[in-house]
C-alpha cells in the first residue's frame, strides 16, 4: 500500500482545543484566588469568634462556681435543720404548758439561731411547724411580710398557715435528703429575692417519712448572683440566669428585666452560651453580640464582597459567550452519540472546520458506520447460535421418551397384551405426530396439552388405576405460546422418580399471572431433600437424574430469557411441585379453541398433594 506524506504547507492550520480551554482556564484563575481571600477572611472570623468564646466559657464557668458555691451555702443551713436528730425529737413532743414553752426557747430557737449564723448570706428564715403545741415566734406580719426587714432573723409559724398556699401544695413527693426547691415564692419578688424550700421530716421513719414541718429560706437575689456581672464579658453583652420553666431569675446587662421573672429576647446578631447551674436546674446565659467581635473585619468583609460582586458578572458574561461557542459543536456530538445509544447508527455528523471538532466528527461517522456493520454480524451470527441450541435440545429430549416408551412395548408385546400394545402405539403416533408440529418449536398451549394428554394415555395403559391425573387449566392461557414439549418431562419425571408402588396423583395447573403464563405440576409422592434439588440445575455436581428438567429449563431460557425458566419445591414424604414461568405470548394465528373445557380433568380424583 503506498502512503502519500501531505508537506506541512498544506497542513490545515487551526488554534487547538486544548490551547481554548488553556485559555478560558486562565479567565477563571482568577476564582479560586478570590474564593482563597474569601475562605482565609471567614476562616479569620471564626478565629475570632472561637477565642472570644472559649475565654467567655471560662468566665462563665468561673460565675457558675460561684453561684453554686453559695446556693450549696444555703442548702447547708437547711441541711443543718433537716438532720437535726434533737430537733426532729422536740418537734415531735406534744406536750403542752411550760414544757411546750421549754422546748421552744432552750431547743428551737437556739438551733435556729446557730444555723443562721452559719452562712455569711443575708437570710431571712421561716419555719413552719406541723406541732401546734409550740408556740408561734415572729416579728412583723406574716401577710404583709417583708423579708428584708427579717435579714438575719427567723419567723416560726404554724404549718396551718400555709396549707392553702400554691407553692406549698405543689411541694414535690420526698425523697429523704433530695427533696428541696429554689423559687419566688410570697413577696420574693417584689424585693427582690429567691427562696429555699424543704420540707422537715420524722427520720425515724425511713419508709414512711412524715412531714413535721417545712422550711424556706429568702436570701437576696443581689446577693446570691453577685458574680453575675456582664462587665465581665464586655460592654454591650449581657448575662443572665433562668429557672428550668424559662423565667429570667437574674440579668445583668442589655435589657432590663421586668419584676425579676421575665425573659430577654435573643436576637439573631447574638453570640450565646449556656452552662446549666447543678442542683436547682437552672442555665446560666451569656449573651455577646457578634457586631462587637466583627468591627475590626468589617472593613475586609466588604472590600471581598465587592471583589466577588464584580468578578461574578464578568464572569458570568464571559462564561455565556464562551460557553454558545463551545456548545454549539458539542451539541452537534452529543445529538449524534445519542441517537447511536438510542439505535440510530445512520446518523452522520457534517462539521466544517480547522481543529479537533472536525477529527471527531470524521471518527464518529465511520465510528457508526463500523458499529451497525459489527452489530449485524453478531446479531446474525447469534441468532445462528440460538436456534442451532434449541434445536440441540430439542433432539436431546425426543429420543429420551422414546426409548422409555419402546421397551414399555416391547414388555406387552412379550405378554401377550394386544388391545394396550395397539393403545400404546397409537398414543405414541400421536404424541410424535404433535411433536413435530410442523418443525416449529413454539407451539399453542393447546397443542402442548393434547400432548401431555396423549403421554398420560400412554402411562395410564402401563399403569392402570396406579395413577391418576387432574388438569385445571385455565382457558384463557390456550391462544398462548410455548415452547413445546415443557409439561411431558416433569409428568414422566413424578412416575419414574417419585412414586415407589402406592398409588399416585399428579395434578397440572395452568392460569396466567401478570404478563406470564404459569404452570404447576403437583405430585404426592415421595419427594426429595433440597441437596437433591440442588443437584439436578447444577450440572457440575455429577448428578446423573435432572437431564429432562435442565433441558426444559435451558429451552425456556434461551427462547425467553434469564428471568424465565424452572423452579421446584420438595419436602421428603410429602410431595413436589414444579413451576414452570415464560411470557404471555399470543400464538401466531391462535384463537381459544373449544377442544379444551375451563377445567380439562383426565382423571377426577380428589388430589391433596
Amino acid at each position: 500500500m503506498k502512503i502519500h506524506r501531505v508537506s506541512s504547507s498544506q497542513s490545515p492550520r487551526y488554534l487547538p482545543f486544548g490551547y481554548k480551554l488553556m485559555l478560558t482556564y486562565l479567565v477563571f484563575i482568577l476564582i479560586p484566588v478570590l474564593a482563597i481571600g474569601y475562605f482565609s477572611h471567614t476562616l479569620y472570623q471564626e478565629s475570632i469568634r472561637k477565642q472570644t468564646r472559649n475565654n467567655i466559657q471560662g468566665t462563665l464557668l468561673q460565675i457558675r462556681d460561684n453561684i453554686e458555691y453559695k446556693l450549696a451555702d444555703v442548702e447547708r443551713v437547711s441541711s443543718m435543720l433537716y438532720h437535726d436528730y434533737t430537733l426532729v425529737m422536740q418537734l415531735r413532743s406534744y406536750e403542752e404548758g411550760w414544757s411546750s414553752y421549754e422546748r421552744t426557747t432552750t431547743v428551737l430557737q437556739p438551733k435556729l439561731h446557730i444555723a443562721m449564723n452559719a452562712t455569711g448570706l443575708s437570710l431571712a428564715m421561716y419555719v413552719f411547724l406541723e406541732n401546734d403545741t409550740l408556740p408561734e415566734v415572729y416579728h412583723g406580719s406574716f401577710i404583709h411580710e417583708n423579708p428584708d426587714a427579717l435579714e438575719g432573723q427567723y419567723n416560726i409559724y404554724h404549718l396551718r398557715r400555709i396549707q392553702d398556699k400554691p407553692w406549698y401544695l405543689e411541694f414535690p413527693e420526698e425523697e429523704y435528703g433530695e427533696t428541696l426547691v429554689w423559687r419566688e415564692v410570697e413577696r420574693d419578688i417584689e424585693y427582690g429575692r429567691i427562696s429555699l424550700l424543704r420540707r422537715l421530716v420524722d427520720s425515724d421513719k425511713p419508709l414512711d417519712l412524715q412531714e413535721i414541718g417545712f422550711l424556706r429560706l429568702s436570701v437576696p437575689s443581689s446577693e446570691l448572683f453577685e458574680a453575675l456581672d456582664y462587665r465581665k464579658i464586655g460592654e454591650g453583652s449581657q448575662l443572665l440566669i433562668q429557672d428550668e420553666a424559662g423565667r429570667t431569675l437574674y440579668q445583668s446587662g442589655g435589657l432590663e428585666a421586668s419584676g425579676g421573672g421575665g425573659s430577654s429576647e435573643k436576637t439573631a446578631e447574638d453570640l450565646t452560651i449556656r452552662e446549666e447551674v447543678s442542683g436547682p436546674g437552672w442555665v446560666l446565659t451569656a449573651r455577646v453580640p457578634l457586631t462587637i467581635m466583627e468591627q475590626d473585619s468589617a472593613k475586609v468583609r466588604w472590600f471581598v464582597t465587592l471583589i466577588c460582586v464584580l468578578c461574578l458578572i464578568v464572569f458570568t458574561f464571559a462564561g455565556m459567550f464562551i460557553s454558545r461557542y463551545f456548545s454549539i459543536r458539542v451539541t452537534k456530538i452529543v445529538s449524534v452519540l445519542n441517537a447511536f445509544r438510542e439505535g440510530d447508527l445512520h446518523k452522520r455528523m457534517r462539521y466544517r472546520g480547522k481543529d479537533e471538532f472536525s477529527q471527531i466528527a470524521s471518527a464518529l461517522n465511520e465510528m457508526g458506520h463500523n458499529i451497525e456493520r459489527l452489530i449485524e454480524q453478531v446479531y446474525l451470527s447469534q441468532l445462528e447460535k440460538k436456534e442451532a441450541e434449541l434445536e440441540t435440545l430439542q433432539a436431546q429430549i425426543n429420543p429420551h421418551f422414546l426409548y422409555n416408551t419402546l421397551s414399555s412395548i416391547s414388555r406387552l408385546a412379550k405378554f401377550g397384551e394386544i388391545d394396550k400394545l395397539q393403545r400404546m402405539v397409537l398414543d405414541l403416533a400421536k404424541f410424535y405426530r404433535l411433536s413435530l408440529s410442523d418443525g416449529r418449536t413454539i407451539i399453542p398451549i393447546r397443542s402442548e396439552l393434547d400432548q401431555a394428554e396423549a403421554y398420560i394415555n400412554i402411562q395410564r395403559t402401563k399403569f392402570g388405576e396406579a395413577v391418576s391425573f387432574d388438569f385445571q387449566v385455565d382457558p384463557a392461557i390456550l391462544s398462548l405460546s410455548t415452547v413445546k414439549l415443557v409439561l411431558q418431562p416433569f409428568i414422566e419425571n413424578a412416575l419414574e422418580h417419585a412414586w415407589f408402588g402406592d398409588p399416585i396423583h399428579v395434578r397440572v395447573q395452568g392460569y396466567v399471572k401478570g404478563r406470564e403464563v404459569c404452570f404447576k405440576i403437583i405430585d404426592d409422592g415421595i419427594g426429595m431433600p433440597q441437596e437433591r434439588l440442588r443437584q439436578i440445575f447444577d450440572p457440575s455436581s455429577g448428578a446423573e437424574a435432572g437431564f429432562g428438567i435442565r433441558n426444559v429449563h435451558s429451552r425456556i431460557q434461551l427462547h425467553f430469557g434469564t428471568e424465565y425458566g424452572v423452579r421446584m419445591f420438595s419436602r421428603p414424604g410429602i410431595g413436589t411441585t414444579v413451576l414452570i414461568r415464560f411470557p404471555a405470548v399470543p400464538s401466531a394465528g391462535g384463537t381459544p379453541g373449544s377442544s379444551r373445557a375451563s377445567e380439562t380433568s383426565i382423571d377426577t380424583d380428589s388430589i391433596t398433594p
